[in-house]
């Protein structure tokens, strides 16, 4: 005689299974900041490198503008900008097209 063995749903049970709490998991990174750069060329005077500056980078003034356009033609290249990439592109761009010859975006 062969017996039927049956086992109830509920004897199965096991302990609840607890998922980890999601905020713990996230790691909250900030943007990258990116550098708009300028570059020396032979052809931007200093007054127009200056008046792009004082034009296109939100509170640059105007002994600020001086010193970093001298850094592009002493040094070669001055970081006129650091910040968000939005705003850096948008920055980058508006030289750009001024005629400034620049350096492609970087992360800083």
């Amino acid at each position: 005689m062969s017996s039927v063995f049956s086992v109830s749903p509920l004897a199965m049970t096991t302990a609840p299974t607890v998922a980890p709490d999601r905020a713990s998991q996230v790691t909250r990174q900030p943007y990258p900041n990116y550098k708009v750069i300028v570059l020396n060329d032979d052809f931007n005077t200093f007054q127009h490198v200056a008046e792009c500056l004082m034009k296109y980078i939100p509170a640059m003034t105007s002994d600020r503008a001086w010193e970093l356009t001298n850094q592009v033609h002493f040094e070669g290249q001055a970081t006129v900008w650091i910040g968000p990439q939005e705003q850096a592109e948008l920055y980058h761009q508006q030289l750009s097209r001024a005629g400034l010859t620049m350096a492609p975006l970087e992360a800083a």
